[in-house]
């Protein structure tokens, strides 16, 4: 089931493509920071050269791995490396980690699941974007309610829409008479996009909301209780099946898991998926270099069942790029 899910996925390109690009849905939040923006560091940092953390060991490469798409992306970097008889470490982190270890010089490729903030834009490092997922909104499968617009969405998550009866499913009807119960995960504040999408800043969620630090506490959370809604990736969703079953809500009749409606900006929430890597001369490694571009390249031939929607696909409806950096969805 799940590969014709990511299959149906898949065959949305063609949609889109076919169609071009529709009127781009207009979320709240900051998408994107500016990319001439860089961060100030004394000449000292600038002339330090890479170090590894000695706990790794010798290693030709170090590479942070986003969680989301650390299955998809391990196997594409193991083949380089053994193929070019190079030690690569992938480690599977996080955003934060990720910032922290790339200013402390400690690696040569990272990745963050948004795009880089103003703190990450670092003197010498360069931002490649790998392609985007859709965020969806789930719900407890015993839920009624499959669509909803997006206002509705975002007056449920800021605790204006307090019920689920004041919310009709797709016949028409009201939903539950409970009170709704949103689940949030307020991951990479200080990053664009990602829930700023739907709500633009994090103390403007539902004074009722119940936070979690983590995906597998998103999933079992909204899974154990029917008056629930929380959001995450599908890839994370199918990955943590055993964590409990949820539902996700169309917003304005769109599905997340059709690829032509995030792809054609109408679908409003997604993250984006960016790799960085340095340019200048005392931090570049010709390896790394050449792994960037493999796994950039590889990106187009990732099994669909994985949802990432990549770069070229983007650059061809339309959304807006600086070199390989992913910096604007589609005119209107």
């Amino acid at each position: 089931m799940r590969k014709q899910v990511w299959a149906f996925m898949l065959c949305g390109f063609v949609v889109a493509l076919l169609t071009g690009v529709a009127t781009t849905a207009q979320a709240p939040g900051s998408a994107f920071s500016d990319p001439d923006s860089v961060l100030d560091m004394p000449e000292s940092w600038k002339n330090q050269p890479i170090q590894h953390v000695p706990s790794i060991g010798k290693a030709d490469i170090v590479i942070h791995f986003n969680r989301q798409v650390y299955q998809a992306l391990r196997p594409v970097v193991e083949k380089f490396g053994k193929e070019n008889d190079l030690k690569i470490v992938i480690a599977r982190s996080t955003c934060g980690i990720t910032a922290g270890v790339l200013k402390n010089k400690q690696a040569e490729i990272g990745m963050f699941c948004c795009p880089p903030g103003k703190t990450d834009r670092l003197p010498g490092l360069s931002f490649h974007t790998v392609g985007i997922m859709p965020i969806a909104l789930l719900v407890h499968p015993e839920n009624s309610v499959d669509d909803i617009t997006f206002e509705q969405a975002r007056q449920i998550f800021k605790g204006e829409i307090h019920r689920w009866s004041d919310v009709k499913d797709s016949k028409g009807l009201p939903g539950m008479n409970v009170p709704i119960q949103v689940i949030t995960r307020r991951h990479c504040k200080k990053r664009p996009g990602h829930w700023k999408l739907l709500v633009e800043e994090s103390d403007l969620f539902s004074p009722k909301l119940q936070e979690v630090g983590a995906i597998p506490d998103m999933i079992h959370l909204v899974a154990s209780n029917t008056a629930a809604v929380g959001y995450e990736v599908m890839q994370m969703v199918h990955e943590m099946e055993d964590k409990g079953e949820v539902k996700p809500l169309k917003i304005d009749g769109l599905s997340p898991t059709v690829a032509a409606n995030v792809l054609s900006a109408q679908y409003p929430l997604y993250r984006t998926y960016t790799l960085s890597s340095w340019e200048n001369a005392e931090a570049s490694n010709p390896h790394a270099e050449r792994l960037l571009e493999y796994i950039l390249a590889q990106v187009e031939h990732i099994d669909p069942q994985y949802g990432i929607v990549p770069a070229s696909s983007l650059r061809e409806s339309g959304w807006k790029f600086k070199g390989n950096e992913l910096i604007g969805p589609p005119s209107d």
